[in-house]
């Protein structure tokens, strides 16, 4: 009797051992983080209700958006320098990709300072990074107002109207710009300083269409590469060139 209840406990107390042992243990997603801190040139302290929103995005298409990887806000954001630290997910980040910092801080729900270049960067440096911002002249269009909408094409310098096939741009605070051409896909480098905009390096993909289509798009390419200023009024967005003379107008996408 003594032997078979040892038996029982021999061999019945095994494999709830190794039942214990088997249990995974709980893992814990990694995590990366971006760091560093804004600064501004100008000497002023900033109120007690400003606001610093940073964010870590994918910039690589000219024509939309920056997906957003990561972003922080720091409320009340203080003084600069404002340090900063935006965790993510280093999964997401891929090699062929173009990403970058942009950043703001606004004051009672109004734009003060903003990151005006393109803050380009890899996500998985440990390098802190500095974000240069530039303020919004009090009482003037802010810069911004032309990031980040699509427009629409309405007319061309050396064409004039323009309806159909439909034509857009896009201007991202990363500092690309880009959108649909008559014909074909486009993207080029956007710099927007004030209410003075330069777009360079124009490239596009390779797709024919009938000359008269082609003949709008080499005009829409010129006239961008020529862009010296802009105004935006009233959802509807003006270019001109270094003479003033107005070269593109664009309305804005609904």
């Amino acid at each position: 009797m003594l032997d078979r209840l040892a038996e029982f406990f021999v061999f019945g107390f095994v494999p709830l051992v190794v039942g214990i042992l088997a249990v995974p243990e709980l893992s814990v997603a990694a995590e990366k983080a971006v760091r560093g801190e804004v600064i501004y040139r100008e000497r002023i302290a900033l109120p007690p209700s400003a606001v610093l929103s940073v964010q870590l995005a994918d910039v690589s298409l000219a024509d939309a958006p920056g997906k957003i990887i990561g972003e922080q806000t720091v409320k009340p954001a203080g003084q600069v320098p404002i340090s900063f630290e935006i965790k993510f997910d280093p999964s997401v980040i891929r090699s062929q990709m173009t990403y970058a910092l942009q950043a703001r801080i606004t004051v009672d729900g109004k734009l003060m300072f903003i990151s005006d270049v393109r803050h380009q960067l890899d996500p998985l440096t440990d390098a802190p990074q500095t974000i240069m911002l530039k303020m919004v002249a009090s009482g003037a269009e802010p810069a911004a107002s032309v990031f980040g909408q699509l427009w629409v094409l309405d007319y061309v310098d050396g064409i004039g109207a323009i309806t159909a096939p439909q034509a857009t741009l896009r201007v991202s605070e990363a500092g690309k710009a880009g959108g649909s051409g008559p014909c074909n896909t486009y993207f080029a480098t956007a710099k927007v300083d004030g209410q003075a905009i330069a777009i360079s390096g124009i490239g596009s993909t390779y797709k024919a269409c009938a000359p008269e289509v082609m003949a709008e798009e080499k005009a829409l390419f010129d006239a961008l590469a020529k862009a010296a200023s802009y105004k935006v009024d009233a959802g509807k967005l003006a270019i001109s060139d270094k003479d003033g003379r107005e070269i593109l107008r664009f309305s804005a996408a609904s």
